[in-house]
């Protein structure tokens, strides 16, 4: 597994913590198929939340939910719907963003992590 690998699997790891500890459940996480992945899929007693998370050293150059352009966006639309085409839900599908700034990568102390709850407008 390479460094980017480790990291990100780090930061989903802190992701997924963070959002237990604000009561949502895990529902999925990595999960793939041919038109993307889903870094998370949580959910609480209203929300099915697609997350995406955005591992940064700062935001010096640009927040790290810039990096969830368009077309990022577009494509974690579609798959989302092919997730909830085969996991129908009465919850209301959301997508949210989680940044995570660590100076010193895994070696941060106390990495900041900001929740965008319904990022995609």
């Amino acid at each position: 597994m390479g460094r980017s690998n480790l990291l990100g699997g780090w930061g989903e790891a802190l992701a997924a913590e963070y959002l237990r500890k604000k009561r949502y459940e895990i529902v999925a996480a990595g999960w793939r198929c041919r038109f993307g992945e889903i870094d998370l899929i949580v959910k609480n007693q209203k929300y099915l939340a697609f997350v995406e998370v955005k591992l940064r050293k700062s935001d010096r150059f640009a927040s790290a939910v810039e990096y969830v352009d368009r077309r990022k966006q577009d494509r974690l639309r579609v798959t989302a719907s092919l997730y909830l085409s085969r996991n129908p839900t009465n919850l209301q599908p959301r997508f949210d963003v989680i940044e995570i700034y660590a100076p010193q990568g895994m070696e941060t102390k106390t990495p900041q992590i900001i929740h965008l709850e319904d990022a995609f407008q």
